[in-house]
Order: structure tokens, then sequence, then C-alpha cells
């Protein structure tokens, strides 16, 4: 019985993963072996930074907080910690936004925990 090979899948499989692979430099991005390994890589970088993305951004959003408050005499945890207290939903992007964007309002948060 001859070999049976399936070349149009196999072909498929290899121009999905070379046009992925595009923009990359060099050989990463038109020989099939380097590609293949170059976009694995990168789909495990994607993969772990969706994760740190969330981590940052809570990061920032802290420390705009934190100087925001800082403005108005009060620190970061002293600020949180009142707003907890006075039963204030507001998350901390929200918080963020108020005071990058909107200085008098966050103001007014500000003077009500206090």
């Amino acid at each position: 019985m001859p070999r049976s090979v399936n070349s149009v899948a196999k072909r498929a499989r290899r121009k999905k993963v070379l046009k992925q692979a595009k923009g990359y430099f060099g050989r990463r991005k038109n020989v099939w072996t380097v590609a293949k390994n170059a976009v694995e890589k990168g789909m495990q970088y994607a993969y772990r930074d969706r994760k740190n993305k969330k981590r940052t951004f809570r990061g920032l959003w802290i420390q705009r907080i934190n100087a925001g408050a800082r403005m108005h005499g009060m620190s970061y945890s002293q600020f949180m910690g009142k707003l907890k207290a006075n039963n204030i939903d507001l998350n901390r992007k929200v918080l963020a936004d108020l005071a990058m964007n909107h200085p008098e309002a966050f103001k007014a948060i500000v003077e009500q925990v206090k």
C-alpha cells in the first residue's frame, strides 16, 4: 500500500506559521524551522504578557492615585483606607482617571473622606 501524505494540510500549516512570522528579521520570517520556533516563542510571550499587562496597569493607577492624594495632604494607604471606611466603592482605574483628568472631582472625593 502506498504511503499517504497530506501535502495540502502540511502546506497550509506552514503558510499559516510563516504568515504569523511576517515582519520578523532575517531567516525568522521565511525559513520554516526558524520561523516556527520564533512564532512559538512569540506566542508564549504574548500569553505571559497579557497577564503582566494587568499588573502593570494596576501599578500605574496606584501611582496616579498616590500623586493625587498627596497633593491634598494624604498618603495612598490613608486615602484607600478611608474610602473603604466610608463605603465609597470606586475602583483604582476610575480613581486614577479622576486624579489625572478631573482633579476637581478627585478633590471632592478627598474632602468627603477626610
